[in-house]
């Protein structure tokens, strides 16, 4: 069995077009009916904004793989200088059963949740064909840092302009060298919704707080799920989700639309909706499309299996022996791998 951690997924790099290749491939065999995810555990103690999650999951078809994800989220971790969130994914054997690869920290996690925002994305850009896009992220924290890498390298020269903002001050210098010159810092929430063409939410924040309606046409990935209230975005945007029964649940803003307005599922596109049937197409251009991803363990078992195939590839990871002996590294990579 092999064994990762974040060092070793950055060593093997971070490819945000196949990665969003991959998401797009597991939301098709998805709906050809070849995954398997039950609703997510979650396990609560103590503080109740705190929450452990287990998310067991299969992918079939050209996958073939399935494993569990146990991911840990306790909001009050950067005030003590540690990661919001702590995750490990297990994968088995689909065949066998046989536990193959663990792979710990929260970088897989952030992936995931930035490479479903980039399928997104993607569809947009197809669907609206902008020829510039201005950017806007509210939470500077290792998502959003994910994110604005993620559309700087889907979008490219159509990246016109991304403003950042945050509850804490934002070091200019943590912005990437490259895209300092076309990124602001914002003083506010509303200076940067009101100027943007696609928001992401990437925070922890207790309360909701966007009370405005959308810019028209704009693409808000509502990463972090708690931010709007109801009002600004129900009946002004067509909402998106990734699956139903699992967004509707956890206080989440589809979930408060759900019991405060009556919002059912037949009146939100799923992901499926919008990659295998052209969901965006038949959107008028000027509806705001508001995308609530709650996250599929389906997404981080597929993406988890592609890191795990590259370290065994590349000669990259730790070994863990069956026996419980000492683990050995693999051997180091070779020519220009």
């Amino acid at each position: 069995m092999i064994y990762l951690h974040d060092g070793h997924i950055r060593a093997l790099g971070i490819d945000w077009r196949r990665l969003t290749d991959i998401v797009e491939a597991v939301v098709r065999t998805r709906e050809a009916g070849e995954c398997v995810h039950p609703s997510k555990t979650y396990l609560r103690y103590g503080d109740a904004r705190n929450r452990i999650i287990a998310m067991p999951a299969y992918v079939g078809g050209a996958f073939g793989l399935a494993g569990i994800k146990w991911v840990a989220g306790f909001p009050g971790n950067p005030d003590l200088g540690l990661p919001r969130a702590h995750s490990a994914i297990v994968l088995n054997d689909a065949q066998t059963g046989r536990p193959t690869a663990v792979i710990s920290g929260g970088l897989l996690n952030g992936l995931r949740a930035a490479a479903v925002s980039g399928l997104m994305l993607r569809a947009y850009m197809k669907a609206r064909r902008p020829s510039a896009v201005r950017l806007g992220i509210v939470g500077w924290g290792p998502v959003g840092r994910l994110h604005l890498q993620m559309c700087a390298d889907l979008l490219g020269e159509r990246l016109a302009r991304a403003t950042l903002c945050d509850l804490r001050p934002i070091d200019p210098e943590t912005v990437p060298h490259d895209l300092r010159g076309i990124t602001e810092i914002a003083g506010g929430w509303r200076e940067l919704y009101r100027g943007a063409d696609v928001v992401a939410t990437c925070t922890v924040s207790a309360k909701r707080y966007i009370d405005e309606r959308p810019p028209a046409g704009a693409l808000l990935l509502n990463v972090s799920l708690r931010d709007y209230v109801p009002d600004s975005v129900f009946k002004t945007t067509a909402a998106v989700v990734d699956d139903w029964a699992e967004v509707c649940r956890e206080n989440t803003d589809i979930e408060r639309l759900h019991l405060e307005r009556g919002m059912e599922a037949s009146e939100a596109m799923t992901l499926a909706d919008v990659v295998c049937r052209g969901g965006l197409e038949e959107t008028p251009a000027d509806v705001p499309v508001f995308f609530n991803p709650m996250g599929l363990g389906v997404f981080d078992i597929a993406i988890a299996g592609y890191y795990a195939e590259q370290a065994m590839e590349r000669g990259i990871g730790i070994v863990l022996e069956a026996d419980g002996g000492e683990h050995d590294r693999l051997p180091p990579p070779t020519g220009n791998s």
